[in-house]
């Protein structure tokens, strides 16, 4: 147990370094390709647990070898969490997910998160965004940053 937890959290700290590093933070100017990323999908909140999934898309014109999509949410999460491959828990409320290569005009592979709150709040605000696109510049940041309000219904909210 105690080698998987470091894993995690260098895995973890991989990720941290990685956006905070400099390495390609999307809308720097750094004289790279250009692409255009946006984030679609649905979420539901049903008495403090999420099911979340998002799909991951580049307008173009240039492809994307990596990125890394930020979700961050109003209320804690619980302390235990299944996440998928590729991505990490950074917080109480973050959590940040690989794309992986994306095409210019292209559609990604779907992050799915099901996931537990601190609790049971009656409503949740889930905040997304690129924190990382491999170099590529993106200078339409519009599109690839979302606020979505979610009410404890069992029902999806689309974004």
């Amino acid at each position: 147990m105690r080698v998987w937890v470091r894993g995690l959290v260098a895995g973890a700290v991989g990720v941290a370094i990685g956006l905070v590093g400099g390495g390609g933070l999307a809308g720097a100017d750094s004289g790279e390709a250009e692409a255009d990323l946006a984030y679609h999908g649905a979420v539901s909140l049903d008495r403090g647990r999420i099911d979340l999934r998002v799909t991951p898309r580049n307008h173009g014109p240039s492809a994307v070898a990596d990125a890394t999509v930020r979700l961050t949410w109003s209320a804690p999460l619980a302390a235990r969490q299944q996440l998928p491959d590729g991505c990490a828990r950074l917080g109480e409320r973050v959590v940040v997910c690989r794309t992986g290569a994306l095409a210019a005009d292209g559609v990604g592979e779907q992050i799915g998160l099901r996931m537990r709150l601190q609790g049971m709040p009656a409503e949740v605000t889930l905040e997304i965004g690129t924190v990382w696109s491999g170099g590529v510049v993106d200078r339409n940041r519009g599109n690839d940053r979302q606020r979505v309000l979610v009410l404890d219904t069992g029902d999806a909210y689309y974004f």
